[in-house]
């Protein structure tokens, strides 16, 4: 029997679903696959090179595909036009690379607004989230990589998308200097604490009670919204929009994707799971 080790993230969300499918996949294909788990901190942080060199798959965020690529520590993928066909939004996209596929989408989640519906409503502009914060109301989590998802999100909110291909500067310098000074202002009235906090811990923080109303840009969690769930229930909505009268355009994307390692000694077979769990209806 060929046997996996696959590496995800240590929540209920990166785990479930990949063992319910890895145990209809051994049932089926007499392929056993264990996954362990890293904290989602860890998860963000610790090298995709150390975990392909210990692992045969490995869920990783999208934003580690340009480092990974350098580093030909992830085989590259057979095109899937029924997982990019199936993909919401640019989740497909968003891991490919230097005309290679270096993921399939299994996971895909863009930044929200979270609010505590028993403290306030939902903000729609940023002068409210600073007023807000001016009460110490606000939290947003400021821990990497999460400050630059942000950062994303305000510069293309500006009008000033930032560019990934090369063809001219990252971003536009006055449309990056506004994010920035936005984002400084936000970050000098909440809690120091913020960075280093992800979202999971801000949106606990605000589950478990306190004074902490809003975290206008964050990845959101179903989990948090459910009734009766927490002590305070969560709920997610449009961002504020960062420019008067613009409305928002949008948010940055997260969320993960299935990867192969390099190292791995049954890459057919790895990439028939990896394809078959990010088809639609896995």
């Amino acid at each position: 029997m060929i046997s996996f080790k696959g590496m995800t993230w240590d929540h209920p969300r990166g785990y479930d679903p990949l063992a319910a499918l890895s145990r209809e996949w051994e049932a089926e294909h007499g392929v056993s696959i264990c996954w362990d788990r890293r904290s989602l901190q860890d998860f963000e942080s610790y090298p995709v090179l150390d975990l392909a060199k210990a692992y045969d798959l490995v869920i990783i965020d999208h934003p580690h595909v340009g480092q990974i690529t350098g580093e030909a520590c992830l085989i590259p993928l057979p095109d899937a036009p029924e997982i990019a066909a199936g993909s919401l939004g640019r989740s497909y996209e968003s891991y490919t690379w230097q005309g290679s596929q270096w993921a399939y989408p299994v996971d895909a989640a863009a930044q929200v607004q979270a609010v505590r519906p028993d403290l306030t409503t939902p903000v729609t502009t940023w002068d409210e989230v600073m007023r807000l914060a001016e009460d110490g109301r606000v939290m947003i989590p400021l821990r990497p990589p999460h400050v630059l998802m942000s950062f994303y999100t305000l510069c293309a909110n500006l009008g000033h998308p930032c560019r990934v291909d090369g063809s001219a500067p990252f971003v536009d310098r006055a449309g990056g200097l506004h994010a920035l000074e936005l984002l400084q202002a936000l970050a000098e009235k909440v809690d120091p604490a913020c960075f280093g906090m992800d979202p999971i811990a801000v949106l606990g923080a605000m589950a478990q009670g306190g004074r902490v109303a809003c975290a206008p840009l964050i990845y959101g969690y179903i989990s948090y919204s459910l009734p009766d769930a927490l002590p305070h229930r969560v709920t997610f909505h449009d961002i504020p929009e960062a420019a008067p009268g613009a409305g928002p355009k949008g948010s940055a994307l997260g969320g993960t994707g299935l990867a192969v390692s390099a190292f791995c000694r049954h890459p057919e077979e790895a990439i028939a799971f990896a394809r078959h769990a990010a088809a639609p209806g896995a």
